[in-house]
């Protein structure tokens, strides 16, 4: 283990060696997964992998209305989801409008679309976006593979009463579906939405970063299936850097807006196993701007709960006290 266990709240803070912590003597360093949304396509290569490998049932073919997606987010049977954003935004400058006949540009397609497919081109909306020094304005597509984040601080795995989640000697973190009792309790717990139970029997449901494969020496499946390698797997320190040395990249190549998230082992959970490059705010793409583990402050409760416990055992004692001087003062003058 990583020095001793003694006065340390290991429900948050620092954790260099969480599978340490654990139990686990001699294990292997820590992987995890970094997801470059920069370079998704949104072929949803990853969400079949997961599906076929986990034998994870469907969860719905049709299209929500909302995107060209067919899966609304994370769930107990969908472990990995690719988001697809749509923004309406400005051509940068110097980038040449495409080429076209009849120019659009002012059109706000959204609008024109909701107005229905019969509505000439001329009679739609005009578009909120100002146009571009070109005159045009464009959609852009954001699309990010998300999935779970297996804290370093995991709150879904410190609420289980049965054990059924527990940390790996990869520092992941795994439910053993057939010790859970369907409690319910990790899934408020979980600052992502990430854990779920199944409508069936009640049983939570996650990504398990493919366990088996791991035992095995193989990657997980949906960074095997990944053709444009926005999924990453290894270790978690190799990937950091990585990460680090291509938000770099992007900034020189004139994406200022790409940034890390879930990277910084001094956030809310302890940093995550699972982190992102993002080009646009966390918000945008569902995920808490600053998530915090629910469980943090659980044993300052617990300490705080102790000396109300105490305070209130002593003035229960001292009444009685106060009450025993009194009634044995009375008797001895009556006898008298």
């Amino acid at each position: 283990m990583t020095g001793s266990l003694v006065g340390r709240n290991l429900l948050a803070g620092a954790e260099p060696d969480p599978s340490g912590d654990a139990g686990h003597t001699g294990h292997p360093e820590r992987v995890g997964f970094f997801t470059d949304t920069s370079v998704c396509i949104g072929c949803k290569a990853c969400e079949v992998a997961c599906k076929e490998w986990n034998a994870l049932p469907e969860d719905g073919l049709a299209l929500t209305g909302m995107s060209y997606d067919n899966s609304e987010g994370l769930g107990a049977s969908t472990w990995r989801h690719v988001a697809f954003i749509e923004q309406s935004r400005p051509l940068p400058l110097g980038v040449p409008a495409p080429d076209a006949t009849v120019d659009h540009g002012d059109v706000d397609v959204f609008a024109l679309a909701a107005a229905g497919p019969a509505t000439p081109a001329g009679e739609a909306p005009p578009a909120e976006t100002p146009p571009a020094p070109e005159g045009r304005t464009e959609l852009r597509w954001l699309m990010s593979s998300d999935v779970c984040k297996h804290c370093t601080h995991a709150a879904c795995l410190d609420v289980c009463p049965t054990g059924s989640l527990f940390r790996t000697e990869f520092g992941t973190v795994v439910v053993q579906e057939d010790i859970c009792n369907g409690c319910g309790y990790c899934v408020p717990a979980c600052p992502y939405g990430v854990i779920e139970q199944r409508p069936e029997d009640g049983r939570a449901f996650k990504c398990t970063m493919c366990y088996d494969r791991l035992g095995a020496g193989q990657e997980p499946a949906c960074a095997k299936a990944c053709p444009t390698e926005s999924i990453q797997f290894g270790p978690l320190d190799e990937l950091r850097e990585r990460a680090a040395a291509r938000v770099e990249e992007l900034h020189r190549a004139g994406v200022p807006e790409a940034r890390l998230y879930g990277h910084d082992p001094e956030d809310g959970v302890g940093g995550d196993g699972a982190f992102f490059l993002l080009l646009d705010e966390p918000e945008v793409y569902g995920l808490p701007p600053d998530p915090v583990v629910t469980t943090r402050d659980l044993p300052a409760m617990w300490r705080h709960a102790g000396a109300a416990a105490l305070t209130l055992l002593g003035g229960l004692a001292a009444v009685f006290a106060a009450h025993g001087r009194h009634g044995g003062g009375t008797g001895r003058r009556g006898g008298l």
